[in-house]
């Protein structure tokens, strides 16, 4: 038992050091202060984002001009593991730690970063999406395993009117048609909204081991498959395209997808000329480039790559996830 304590309290102390480094500066790190962070429409071309670089204001949003990605950040006090907005809204998905277990609850956010409203979260999240209006919000969490990559997870996805209140907890109570059928299965699952309006949106849907494109009606509670293999789609600016990661058949299980872009009027796709395994869910940074994230030293980065396929990935900012562009 004194061994067992020992390794117990070798653990602790160790988990204890790594999480105070991580409030320790980072060597080489971008500048990070304190200040005021919006999300008010026409206040200027700026990037809003959760700040993963070390110090005090680690997992804070903050912002950079959009001009100046890996500039210095101002932070605004406010964690977030997920965030979006758009049209002066914000969705903030954020851990709420306890001694035992951490609890989840997504916050909506006005355009000072005020909370108007904060609905308790059944599991992990793992996605947020706002309509381009500001009025409605989405997000999914895992509520079962922690990876989309196996077999084994099962999600929530849900969607919130902020305008009236309404909430439609899942996704799973839409009626779902894929050729004209109607598809009942215990094991479907929705995640990954993305918003064509405060109506319609395009979501990835899953059952019996095959992923779909599906788009989806708010005021019905109905949703049509359109193609498969597609996940996390983020619908350009122009409502024309959908970018989304898709699982390539002889990659490592582990590490099955890549970032592509299909038209929404072909149903055609095309790889970009990111070779490496994007699990995200892509953002439009205007109507030819797109934003994602990758593993990096201290959590995560931000990249860029053409939407067309040309060019080249390049690093945008270092430390950050979950981005929003504004303007």
């Amino acid at each position: 038992m004194l061994v067992l304590a020992l390794v117990g309290g070798v653990a602790v102390w160790r988990a204890a050091d790594r999480a105070d480094r991580k409030n320790q500066v980072q060597a080489g790190g971008p500048a990070v202060h304190a200040g005021a962070v919006s999300l008010a429409p026409g206040a200027g071309p700026r990037i809003v984002f959760r700040s993963m670089a070390w110090g005090p204001h680690r997992d804070e949003l903050a912002t950079v001009p959009a001009g100046a990605p890996d500039g210095p950040r101002t932070a605004s006090g406010v964690k977030c593991l997920r965030f979006y907005a758009a049209g002066g809204t914000g969705v903030c998905l954020q851990a709420e730690r306890g001694a035992v277990n951490d609890s989840y609850r997504a916050l909506v956010l006005d355009r000072n970063l005020r909370t108007t409203r904060h609905v308790d979260l059944a599991g992990i999240p793992t996605r947020a999406r706002v309509s381009p209006s500001g009025r409605m919000a989405a997000w999914t969490v895992f509520v079962g395993g922690d990876s989309y990559a196996g077999t084994n997870f099962s999600t929530r996805t849900t969607i919130l009117d902020t305008g009236t209140g309404a909430l439609q907890p899942t996704l799973e109570d839409y009626t779902l048609t894929r050729d004209g059928k109607r598809v009942r299965a215990a094991d479907l699952n929705y995640w990954g909204v993305t918003f064509a309006d405060d109506t319609h949106f395009y979501a990835t849907a899953a059952t019996g081991g095959h992923t779909y494109l599906i788009r989806g009606d708010v005021a019905t509670r109905t949703a049509v498959t359109l193609r498969t293999n597609v996940e996390c789609p983020s619908l350009s600016p122009d409502g024309t395209r959908i970018a989304f990661k898709k699982r390539v058949p002889g990659l490592d299980p582990d590490a099955p997808w890549r970032l592509y872009v299909l038209d929404l009027a072909t149903l055609k796709d095309h790889p970009t000329a990111e070779h490496r395994n994007v699990d995200d869910q892509a953002v439009w940074v205007d109507g030819s480039t797109l934003s994602y994230s990758l593993p990096g030293d201290y959590g995560s980065d931000l990249y860029t790559v053409p939407a067309d396929g040309t060019g080249a990935p390049a690093l945008l900012t270092p430390s950050a996830l979950s981005p929003a562009w504004l303007g």
